[in-house]
């Protein structure tokens, strides 16, 4: 018997590939065998940047928070202990908002945390 090797099935998957591969430079981009590494490296990379986002993300957060507060005579760790006690439950992405575009909310936050 002979053998099946399933043609249409495995140029359909090389062609998937490949488009993935599309707008790579030089042989990364036509030749399947370097394209398939590159393709399976980006990935890699995609997974990783996804979790590095949320961590570079929140570090301009704090560094908004920080620039923000010390306007108004406070470090950023006392600017947080004394929201978390105050009882505020604004997270650092909106602190940092308030920071940057609405300086006038952000030093009513502040001045609420002080007293």
């Amino acid at each position: 018997m002979p053998r099946s090797v399933n043609h249409v099935a495995s140029r359909a998957r090389r062609k998937n590939l490949m488009k993935l591969a599309k707008g790579y430079f030089g042989r990364r981009k036509n030749v399947w065998t370097v394209a398939k590494n590159a393709i399976e490296k980006g990935l890699v990379y995609a997974y990783s940047g996804r979790k590095q986002k949320k961590r570079n993300y929140r570090s301009l957060w704090i560094t908004r928070i920080n620039a923000g507060a010390r306007l108004h005579g406070m470090s950023y760790s006392q600017f947080m202990g004394a929201v978390h006690k105050s009882g505020i439950e604004l997270n650092r992405k909106v602190l940092a908002d308030l920071a940057m575009n609405h300086p006038e909310a952000f030093k009513a936050v502040v001045d609420t945390v002080k007293k």
